[in-house]
């Protein structure tokens, strides 16, 4: 989950939508995301990696009592990269896998 899932969450969602018993879904937190974050979300999700403390903050603030059966984990990826950047690509696939205690593929 980042601002507005038009360049990391969307990176991270594409990623991993394809490791075996990963489903991914991503959103965004501000108004004009391109899909704004729900309740719905929420209820689905095991686990909510966000890119920025300030994402972290604003999803406790606002979602505390959806948040009660999932995970939330603050990647701390600045907003620094394009889409499919292949260094978030590499930071992603190297800091995610642990938190879903996969193996990291090559």
């Amino acid at each position: 989950m980042c601002s507005r899932k038009r360049l990391r969450s969307p990176t991270a969602e594409r990623v991993f939508a394809d490791w075996p018993g990963v489903q991914t879904q991503s959103a965004g937190l501000a108004a004009d995301a391109q899909v704004q974050l729900t309740p719905e979300l929420l209820h689905e999700a095991q686990l909510v990696l966000v890119m920025e403390r300030r994402h972290l903050q604003s999803l406790r603030k606002r979602f505390a009592a959806h948040l009660r059966h999932c995970r939330v984990i603050c990647l701390q990826i600045p907003d620094d990269y394009a889409y499919m950047d292949p260094a978030l690509i590499r930071r992603l696939e190297h800091t995610v896998p642990p938190l879903l205690r996969l193996p990291a593929q090559s």
